[in-house]
């Protein structure tokens, strides 16, 4: 039996990345799926796929570090389906930087994005969620959130809080309202993300994670098997990675 089929399901950063592979696998198996991302275009061209391919897709183009924005995908969701089974917060950035070079515009993108909008995304869904008596909100943390490497420094904090949230969900939300809170850690994986990282002092860290990378479709299958359960079944904390990395 497949809990994933005929669920509904957001999922941001939808456009790239984890959040276009899970999108994609969880289509595939039979789930409808609303894609959310700041790139219009991108979020088109992956509909579309998922549409050619006989799975249920629609996209809206959300800045998830808006909090109208992410209640207007919330609102356009139940317009079309009538609910929300699960959220899956895939939208953030990671730009390591050297202490020494104080990045904070950088910083502060982080904490909009890996932060803030997993926070906004979590308000818009929970009064249904506890309306409906289920639901699923599973947050991409990182392997960051986990242990502090070099260069990692504000992007392991923002990944840090983003467990701390989970917990307290499970703890508050879970327990309480049986909505199912859920973390999944990826370690590096192949999606080309050193290329938005401006700070050169790194560019040694980065060689060396690149050599390990994993392709993004086992963090994806990872994520489905998260969304694979009954109500009654939490699988709270995984991690996923490369067998050659070293935290």
């Amino acid at each position: 039996m497949s809990y994933i089929t005929d669920k509904v399901i957001i999922v941001t950063g939808a456009s790239s990345g984890i959040g276009k592979a899970t999108a994609i696998h969880l289509a595939k198996n039979g789930a409808s799926v609303v894609l959310a991302s700041i790139d219009g275009d991108g979020l088109k061209i992956v509909a579309e796929r998922i549409q050619n391919e006989g799975g249920t897709a629609i996209y809206k183009k959300t800045d998830v570090t808006v909090k109208e924005e992410v209640h207007a995908l919330m609102d356009v969701t139940l317009n079309k389906f009538g609910r929300v089974d699960t959220l899956i917060n895939c939208a953030g950035m990671m730009l390591f930087s050297m202490w020494d070079n104080a990045k904070v515009d950088e910083w502060e993108k982080m904490i909009d994005l890996n932060l803030k909008g997993t926070l906004y995304g979590i308000a818009a869904v929970l009064p249904h969620m506890k309306e409906q008596g289920k639901g699923q909100i599973i947050n991409v943390g990182s392997i960051a959130g986990h242990a502090v490497g070099e260069g990692h420094g504000v992007y392991s904090s923002t990944k840090y809080a983003v467990k701390a949230i989970t917990e307290s969900l499970r703890k508050e939300m879970s327990v309480k309202y049986g909505i199912q809170a859920s973390l999944v850690s990826p370690g590096v994986i192949a999606t080309n993300w050193q290329d938005s990282v401006t700070d050169e002092d790194v560019k040694g860290v980065l060689d060396n994670l690149k050599e390990v990378a994993i392709d993004v479709e086992h963090v994806a299958r990872t994520i489905a098997f998260v969304v694979d359960q009954p109500s009654d079944v939490l699988i709270n904390d995984v991690i996923v990675s490369p067998t050659r990395q070293e935290w």
